[in-house]
């Protein structure tokens, strides 16, 4: 049996920053309040009592508004990733175990979508459907669904492969009975590393649109739509544009370092 140490102090430093985020967006009231709340006189200051963090062009105050865009960034990246997740596995498995003619035209259209960046093809998605929260996360789903799907079929391949697999077939068990008992518990841990690494990727291409104005609508708070309000008032506070920055740079980050340290659990390598 092979011994598991503890995690290094960045990965436990990454996934903890990681749950921070997660917990404010699932209860944002804990960490700030009123992120809408305008006041004129106090536009565009710096970091001050009662404003750690200072205000924007409108007066609001900077940290409430990075505490509650955190939940619809959240969505777009995590909800988008999940959603890949399930569309990826369902097109992997019926490519690997459907027909051959079948399975080849799905991987093919794997391959297609695949040709295009992450986030180019969200914004074709976008285009067609419209801005939106919900119209992003479908977008992003869209372009990180063959991803999954490629790795499902590879790992279900393999399985499908195995003794014990067709030993079952063997024994005249069937089909559906093969594919949830031995084939689909046997690619789930490929799939949710998969997804914890996407999460990065997803963040970015959901604060992308939101940067081009294709993701949630104002005046609700979003990381990306933040950062391209602060673009007119650099000249009068730089500092307007690195919070939010700041906050997209770490949670990825965080996001991609747990993302890479599970993967390196799973696949027997130290963590590094």
């Amino acid at each position: 049996m092979r011994k598991v140490g503890l995690p290094r102090p960045g990965v436990a430093l990454a996934v903890a920053f990681f749950a921070l985020v997660c917990l404010a967006a699932a209860f944002p009231g804990l960490f700030a309040h009123a992120p809408d709340r305008v006041d004129p006189a106090l536009a565009l200051r710096g970091p001050m009592k009662g404003h750690p963090l200072g205000t924007d062009q409108l007066g609001r105050d900077v940290l409430a508004r990075l505490v509650f865009g955190a939940r619809p960034s959240l969505l777009v990246g995590v909800g988008s990733t999940l959603l890949a997740g399930v569309a990826g596995a369902a097109w992997g498995l019926f490519s690997a175990l459907g027909g051959r003619v079948a399975g080849e035209a799905a991987m093919r259209l794997a391959d297609v979508l695949l040709s295009f960046p992450a986030v180019l093809m969200a914004l074709l998605v976008v285009a067609v459907l419209g801005p939106g929260t919900r119209n992003a996360a479908l977008a992003i789903t869209v372009a990180l669904a063959p991803g999954f799907a490629r790795v499902v079929r590879a790992q279900a391949l393999v399985v499908r492969g195995s003794p014990y697999v067709r030993a079952a077939v063997g024994l005249g068990l069937a089909p559906a009975r093969i594919l949830l008992r031995h084939i689909a518990p046997n690619v789930v841990a490929p799939l949710l590393i998969l997804a914890t690494v996407n999460v990065g990727t997803a963040l970015i291409a959901g604060a992308s649109l939101s940067f081009l104005g294709l993701g949630p609508r104002p005046p609700a708070p979003e990381w990306g739509a933040m950062l391209a309000q602060s673009r007119d008032y650099l000249d009068v506070s730089w500092t307007l544009a690195l919070f939010p920055g700041a906050a997209i740079t770490l949670t990825v980050l965080s996001a991609t370092v747990a993302g890479r340290a599970l993967q390196a659990r799973y696949e027997g390598r130290e963590v590094r």
